[in-house]
């Protein structure tokens, strides 16, 4: 069993993070697990049960392995504190950092978790109103970072408010990641690596059917599960609607500023992993198994190409392996295993401004600047950056360049929502939000991850974010209601917003969140038509 604070001082850390006014935590009722008995801390009505393991390390013979089952336990696990994320892949900005990137990440603290990563990560996180016989709703969280860093212990997604409110209940999920969880070594060291280059998609399997095996035992319903993401975690979602692995395993989905249309290739991944082999100086799986796991991160960290302004290239993510996943998951038509499961897909509608916003550009552009970077950015984002030129001739360079880069989020959600659209069978539902957050003078505007504090009910942690007053509240109470709904239902319904229509290919309608939120039809049609679609 791993390390725990004592509960006097994971009190003392819970009460300073909810305020003064919040129940002093106590000691949840004992449950009992497939693998043995846990206990965790109640507080204010919800309890958690944090750092529970759902698979057994993968270290050592087990590294680029599949997950493997856990041992069980005797004794009673402490679940009062969260399990180490996984080996982060995060490079600070640097000399272009500022007051409010590091401000930003008091609620996606990667710098502090490169300080307490491991190898050893498989935990997951409970949140429940009771650990009762109820049968909630689960709604089961991958967190964002790409697949580079982060871990669903990132304080903006807590689930306890959103457990309160809903009635249901939340997980969050660390898996392995970056060159732990997605290094190709089939064609280099033989079939027993074959699912190598997506061992960080089978542990979302294996939280999964940790949570058919054990969620009841926390009050919630295996059969209602609904796994939801941002950015990375979005494609993680992507992903598992196209696993066969993961069939049956959830009944609803949320794709949050993160569709997950295609795969990397097997050679690319082939080759990137030859790379890294190289850069340690190993030939065989032992040796590569014994490298320190520092070792193994800046040697992958070393190998990736410099990408400048490219979002392509190589990298350690999930594979078309024919073995985990059999094709790209939305190319070239939505997943057939899928057909039943409700989706709903959605972007934000600045969303690269919060990764631009510290670059000396940014704000400095002029016509001829912007005319130069849309000619390295290449002929497709050539003719993205002339039309919005057309379409908004009082916008500044600045906000027409973050938008051409911000399309491609708008542009894979569309794909998806059209692929499932065409396929037939359960609905999908589309969104955009357009509410501008008023931090750093609002220069953000709509930038990526703001929807989160909204759906997650955690606006009074992530202020940092949002910005004070009351507008964010009513972000967060339309939009947490709405998931809330969707998770229980599988239709985002709720008083706090118009009627939301399943997208149809006819007539594209779309959810704008804002203050005064409203359907519109088609709102990106011209940028969809340029990009070819039909």
């Amino acid at each position: 069993m791993h390390t725990k604070p004592t509960i006097g001082i994971l009190a003392a850390a819970l009460c300073a993070s909810v305020g003064a006014q919040a129940q002093a935590p106590v000691a949840t009722p004992i449950v009992e697990t497939q693998q043995g008995k846990v206990q965790g801390l109640e507080q204010d009505g919800v309890d958690a049960f944090l750092g529970l393991r759902y698979a057994a390390p993968p270290v050592g013979p087990l590294r680029f392995k599949p997950p493997r089952p856990v041992a069980s336990w005797t004794g009673t696990w402490d679940a009062t504190s969260m399990g180490a994320p996984c080996m982060q892949m995060y490079t600070p900005s640097g000399p272009n950092e500022t007051d409010l990137t590091r401000t930003i990440q008091t609620i996606f603290p990667t710098y502090g978790e490169a300080k307490i990563d491991n190898e050893d990560c498989l935990f997951l996180n409970v949140w429940t109103p009771a650990a009762d016989a109820q049968k909630r709703p689960v709604m089961v969280w991958f967190h964002g970072g790409g697949y580079a860093y982060g871990s669903g212990g990132w304080p903006v997604y807590a689930g306890r408010n959103l457990a309160a409110k809903g009635n249901v209940v939340v997980v969050t999920v660390n898996h392995r990641l970056n060159a732990f969880g997605y290094t190709y070594l089939g064609d280099k060291l033989g079939a027993d690596f074959a699912e190598s280059g997506n061992a960080g998609q089978l542990d979302l399997v294996a939280a999964l059917e940790w949570v058919r095996d054990n969620i009841v035992a926390f009050g919630g319903d295996p059969a209602n599960v609904t796994i939801f993401g941002e950015s990375g975690g979005g494609s993680k979602v992507s992903h598992m609607l196209a696993t066969p692995a993961a069939d049956g395993l959830f009944t609803k989905a949320i794709i949050e500023s993160g569709p997950g249309v295609t795969s990397g290739k097997k050679a690319d991944a082939a080759k990137l992993a030859n790379d890294l082999m190289a850069k340690l100086g190993v030939t065989t799986a032992e040796e590569l198994q014994a490298v320190p796991a520092d070792t193994l991160l800046e040697a992958a960290r070393a190998v990736l190409p410099e990408r400048g302004m490219s979002f392509g290239g190589p990298n350690f993510g999930p594979i078309v392996d024919g073995v985990v996943l059999e094709s790209d998951p939305f190319l070239p038509a939505a997943p057939a295993q899928s057909k039943d499961v409700p989706v709903m897909i959605g972007y934000n509608k600045d969303e690269m401004t919060l990764f631009v916003a510290s670059q000396p550009w940014f704000g400095r552009l002029d016509a001829a600047m912007l005319d130069g970077m849309a000619t390295m950015m290449g002929p497709e984002a050539k003719a993205t950056i002339d039309y919005l030129k057309k379409e908004r001739p009082n916008e500044s360079p600045t906000y027409i360049a973050t938008s051409a880069m911000s399309w491609r989020f708008a542009q894979g959600s569309y794909i998806i929502a059209d692929q499932i659209a065409r396929a037939g069978g359960a609905p999908v539902y589309v969104y955009r939000l357009d509410w501008e957050t008023p931090v750093a003078g609002g220069v953000l505007r709509t930038p990526h991850t703001l929807e989160m504090p909204f759906v997650f009910a955690n606006v009074d942690t992530s202020r940092a974010l949002v910005g004070e007053g009351e507008a964010p509240e009513k972000l967060e109470a339309m939009m947490s209601d709405a998931w809330i709904a969707f998770a229980k239902t599988g239709t985002p319904a709720s008083p706090l917003i118009p009627d939301w229509p399943a997208y149809t290919l006819a007539e594209r309608q779309v959810m704008i969140f804002d203050l005064e939120p409203e359907v519109v039809n088609d709102p990106e049609k011209g940028l969809r038509e340029l990009a070819g679609a039909k």
